[in-house]
């Protein structure tokens, strides 16, 4: 099985390499040039991945199934054969939406927060979170987030609590379901149908507020302390690095009332 499959991509490495050698449009469909050392590192990190143990290999992305025509750039076509769920709801977020719409792909520059000036024209999608030959999601939880945004509420993750329990967990390639990171909270893990899969929508937990409470933070913490937490406008721009200071009266009031009923009941 091994031998076959080592076949199968060696011969799919020498067809990039042949594409790229002969055809005329090679400038327009590949930006850079590609060199054997490239494909051979490229080669040692699917060896690695998760893709290699699902025996998902380069013809998986790079070939289309019904043409057997070569994709030399694939996009989140290629991802939804096996990640249906996964792209669904990432095109549902301010990340894929323009995909979505048949618009191109977003790029920082169209932000409305503080982004990186290296990262400025980068083209979001699948590609760009994920490095697809490696299948590394430590590096999509958090790095790939960071190497875009630049408001203060991104950039103090690593000095955050949160971070140092992933730190100190230290676990790849993914992180635990113990782990929080940027991903934990902006695309949190959902379970439909007997299966989890992490939501890609990276605004359905942003607003309202509450929603964040329900399917992220009180996962850990209880319902009082996450109200107050994610409500707290300077604690969640220092990313949640102390406790908060904030006392919502809604709670307070909820509690009176609780009380005034039960005192009731106790006298019926």
């Amino acid at each position: 099985m091994k031998s076959a499959l080592y076949s199968t991509i060696t011969r799919l490495l020498i067809l990039l390499l042949v594409f790229y050698a002969v055809s005329p449009f090679t400038t327009a469909a590949i930006a850079d040039p590609i060199s054997q050392e490239q494909l051979e590192e490229i080669h040692q990190l699917w060896q690695a991945s998760t893709h290699a143990l699902a025996e998902v290999n380069c013809s998986s992305c790079h070939q289309n199934q019904e043409t057997k025509a070569l994709i030399v750039k694939p996009n989140q076509e290629s991802c939804r054969s096996c990640h249906e769920a996964e792209v669904e709801t990432f095109l549902f977020g301010k990340h894929g939406i323009r995909l979505h719409e048949n618009l191109s792909p977003l790029t920082p520059a169209m932000a409305n927060i503080p982004m990186k000036e290296s990262a400025l024209e980068k083209q979001i999608n699948c590609n760009t979170c994920h490095d697809v030959h490696a299948v590394n999601t430590v590096v999509a939880a958090v790095d790939s987030c960071l190497s875009c945004h630049n408001d203060p509420h991104s950039l103090n993750y690593k000095k955050s609590q949160h971070s140092k329990l992933f730190l100190a967990e230290g676990k790849l390639p993914r992180p635990s379901v113990e782990s929080v990171t940027c991903a934990t909270c902006h695309l949190p893990r959902q379970e439909t149908d007997d299966k989890v899969f992490v939501n890609h929508n990276n605004t359905y937990t942003l607003l309202p507020r509450d929603r964040m409470v329900k399917e992220v933070c009180m996962n850990c913490h209880g319902m009082e302390y996450s109200y107050n937490s994610i409500f707290d406008d300077e604690l969640v721009e220092t990313n949640f690095d102390r406790l908060p200071k904030l006392h919502l009266e809604t709670i307070e009031l909820v509690r009176k009332l609780e009380k005034r009923r039960s005192s009731q009941e106790t006298q019926d």
